[in-house]
């Protein structure tokens, strides 16, 4: 069950600059070029420091802005994190929490839409276990999209395995972003594990996916980026 929400093709792809710097960054993203529109800016970037003037210098660019710090806090703390995000040209950022502070974030959002991060894509049913939790791993996901919902979160970070589930149960408002994106002809052993292909994840319901390291690590990421946004193109057209 694709996506329903209008949104432009080349704007699915985010790419997740993980590099150590501010300076790293701006290298990349001018080599990138017009291949990548859309940026998740996320916790190394925030501590190799120069964070917010690098989301300043890329927004100046035209490029849309995903703040990935997965605030987890006591919610006055979080509200207000959140609120210092406003009217800076970020498309999302991310909580991670229970329903207070889901709701403290959506209260405080402003114009940023506030993703709920559901199971991190780097655990399996396994790893569930070992923290307590002995159900499907597509049971909490649901549980927490919802609960993202009802609180007034805009959408979720989930794994395309679940994405199909969530777009059959739920609001179809819901933006469904995907990470753990991995080429069919070239899944390396990371950290990620509820991985699936770029044609799945849309397939199954994803708004918009997160790709990192087959793009960065590629020999020449911009033409990485290209080969991705042709197959986004070829689902979703130009």
């Amino acid at each position: 069950m694709k996506s329903t929400h209008t949104i432009p093709a080349r704007e699915r792809l985010i790419f997740a600059m993980d590099v150590h710097d501010a300076n790293e960054a701006r290298r990349l993203a001018d080599s990138l070029g017009d291949s990548v529109q859309f940026y998740k800016l996320g916790l190394e970037l925030f501590m190799g420091g120069e964070y917010f003037e690098l989301l300043d210098w890329m927004v100046g660019k035209g490029k849309k802005i995903f703040v990935d710090l997965k605030f987890y806090d006591v919610p006055a703390t979080v509200a207000a994190a959140v609120r210092r995000l406003r009217n800076r040209g970020i498309t999302y950022t991310t909580v991670h929490g229970d329903r207070a502070i889901m709701e403290a974030a959506a209260e405080a959002k402003g114009d940023v839409k506030v993703l709920a991060v559901t199971v991190l894509t780097s655990l399996n049913a396994a790893d569930l276990k070992q923290m307590g939790y002995s159900g499907e791993v597509s049971d909490l996901v649901l549980s927490r999209a919802h609960g993202a919902l009802q609180s007034g979160c805009d959408g979720v970070i989930a794994s395309g395995q679940e994405a199909q589930r969530l777009r059959q149960s739920l609001d179809p408002r819901l933006i469904v972003v995907t990470p753990g994106i991995r080429p069919a002809e070239n899944r390396p052993q990371d950290d990620q594990k509820r991985v699936v292909t770029v044609e799945q994840a849309f397939e199954w319901g994803a708004d918009h996916i997160v790709v990192g390291r087959p793009i960065r690590n590629a020999p020449d990421p911009g033409a990485a980026a290209e080969a991705i946004q042709a197959q986004i193109a070829g689902l979703f057209g130009s």
